[in-house]
């Protein structure tokens, strides 16, 4: 995300083997700049769910340290990029802070987990993710940059989903049938969750 117009601009791949991504990371000489670590997020919303409505969305994160997070609809660029306003700040105490967004009228809408590894690659940051759903390259960056990486990483085939995870879960859940609603490794204990299913309802 820019620090001076908090505008972030980041595609996201589907990669099933992030092994041979970090190797090439490595051997391009990116720098390593958070270790792989379980990430818990909570997605807030109002009663009437007008945030997930409008596309907004007020997510509440802890690793190693606890944000607070507040994106808005965005607009999608062209090769899948999703460019939009996004806006953090850290906080001291998780517990607190959901405290307060209850006491302002938000609500847990869901929970998600995974574990995220980030390197800076010249110019973009570059987060490996491993979801229940499958394993995800987010690259962060200009369009250019995002680009030049894309194509330095090996990645030009992979696939580009110009979603949010949530979303992504929401089409898994839909074409999976499946009951619960928080994205977690618990929950996905011994389903297998197929590429195709991460498509839109209705698409291949």
């Amino acid at each position: 995300m820019s620090q001076n117009s908090y505008t972030e601009t980041e595609v996201k791949l589907y990669v099933p083997d992030l092994t041979a991504v970090e190797q090439r990371l490595q051997a391009a000489g990116a720098r390593l700049v958070a270790p792989r670590v379980l990430e818990r997020n909570v997605r807030y919303d109002t009663a009437d769910g007008r945030l997930a409505a409008s596309g907004q969305v007020l997510r509440l994160r802890q690793d190693t340290r606890v944000r607070l997070t507040y994106k808005d609809q965005g607009a999608a660029l062209e090769n899948s990029a999703l460019t939009r306003f996004e806006a953090e700040v850290e906080v001291s105490d998780f517990e607190t802070m959901q405290t307060i967004l209850a006491r302002l009228g938000y609500a847990p809408s869901m929970a998600y987990e995974k574990y995220r590894t980030t390197y800076k690659l010249d110019e973009v940051e570059v987060a490996l993710d491993e979801l229940p759903l499958g394993s995800f390259v987010e690259i962060e960056g200009e369009v250019d940059a995002i680009e030049q990486a894309v194509a330095r990483l090996g990645l030009s085939a992979a696939r580009r989903y110009p979603h949010s995870y949530a979303k992504l879960f929401d089409h898994a859940r839909h074409n999976l049938e499946l009951a619960f609603t928080d994205l977690t490794f618990a929950n996905f204990a011994g389903i297998i969750v197929p590429e195709a299913a991460l498509a839109a309802p209705g698409k291949e």
